[in-house]
């Protein structure tokens, strides 16, 4: 990613600016994907606009370095799964309380790894900004109420796609920094994790899907664009930053998509989720006033 890190700012401030833009991009294209009613083929053609998109990355950036590939290898398995369960949470669930539960769980589960895993331990400050907007997310998951029964398996889908997001996000902090090559790592990421979605699709619709896919195009193809650029400014910033201060800002992407799912999906915002919302963005306060 060196032409987008090189519009952002210098110094240490660059890495929370390109988080940040990041959380909007990624609200954003999963808006796009949440939209496009036959969620199998949205995320097909996302997948392969992306994969598409890396091609010519893997072209102009080296090859990661070998001690990488480990990472990436099992990185590209947890984001293929963290998409399959997606994909089933917004299959079965509201785009309004899905995405934060997707989401809400991962800055603790990478701040737990990356001290216990990494040794990156949190400081006190640091980590009273991560468990804020923990439970501003929290409290956006749970707006609409403890989930029922019925809505069990959407719960667990979108529960098993926070963790896969704090596996996929603690592999590619060390996994990008072994690489020698940010722009490779992200590149070769893609381009692995892209057709397998794809593929599955196929295989579950045959020549059908080319005509599911026909009508989406232009929004398939914005939501493909959009989430390589937004991962792409993360991985950037994780061979940069604290993982667990990065994740706990990306996940203010909560925020942008509690508003989408008000503006666009005419899901009612309610004083609760103002509030979580609110909660959110004190934890950034805090995340940020601890920074070294």
């Amino acid at each position: 990613m060196p032409a987008l890190a090189s519009v952002l700012p210098s110094g240490t401030a660059a890495v929370p600016v390109a988080v940040l833009a990041a959380a909007v991009l990624h609200a954003v294209w999963n808006g796009l994907a949440h939209r496009i009613p036959d969620k199998l083929v949205g995320f097909a053609l996302i997948n392969l606009t992306y994969a598409a998109c890396a091609v010519v990355l893997v072209a102009f950036n080296p090859l990661p370095a070998a001690a990488a590939w480990p990472y990436l290898l099992a990185s590209v398995v947890m984001q293929v799964t963290s998409q399959i369960l997606l994909l089933r949470a917004y299959q079965l669930g509201d785009f309004g309380q899905m995405y934060p539960i997707a989401r809400g769980s991962a800055p603790l589960l990478v701040a737990l790894l990356s001290a216990t895993v990494l040794g990156q331990a949190l400081g006190g400050g640091e980590l009273l900004g991560v468990l804020v907007i923990s439970c501003g997310l929290i409290g956006l998951a749970l707006a609409k109420g403890i989930p029922g029964r019925a809505q069990l398996p959407a719960l667990g889908a979108a529960a098993g796609t926070g963790v896969m997001i704090a596996a996929y996000t603690v592999l590619d902090g060390s996994g990008v920094r072994h690489s020698g090559t940010v722009g490779g790592y992200i590149a070769w990421l893609f381009l692995l994790q892209g057709p397998a979605l794809a593929l599955i699709a196929w295989a579950r619709r045959g020549r059908s899907l080319v005509e599911g896919i026909r009508p989406v195009v232009p929004v398939g193809i914005a939501g493909g664009v959009l989430s390589l650029t937004a991962y792409g400014l993360v991985v950037w910033a994780q061979s940069r930053g604290n993982l667990a201060t990065i994740a706990a800002l990306r996940e203010t992407s909560i925020v942008i998509a509690a508003l989408l799912a008000t503006v666009v999906f005419r899901e009612r915002l309610g004083r609760l989720r103002m509030t979580a919302s609110a909660t959110v963005l004190a934890g950034i306060a805090v995340l940020e006033f601890a920074r070294p």
